[in-house]
């Protein structure tokens, strides 16, 4: 078990981790297109709610 964790850590040492300002900004666009998508589909939701009623 030790040895696993031991493994775990020397991993980890090896892997390239982003800069604070490199993740920063990458969620500032990840945000922004859930907000862009979640606009665009409740729009289309909102125009075919509104075609199905008046069809109805």
């Amino acid at each position: 078990m030790f040895t696993y964790f031991k493994d775990v850590r020397a991993e980890l040492n090896h892997v390239s981790w982003p800069s604070r300002r490199t993740t920063i900004m990458y969620t500032i666009v990840v945000l922004a297109v859930s907000i862009a998508t979640a606009l665009y589909l409740g729009a289309l939701d909102y125009i075919f709610s509104t075609l199905i009623t008046r069809i109805v």
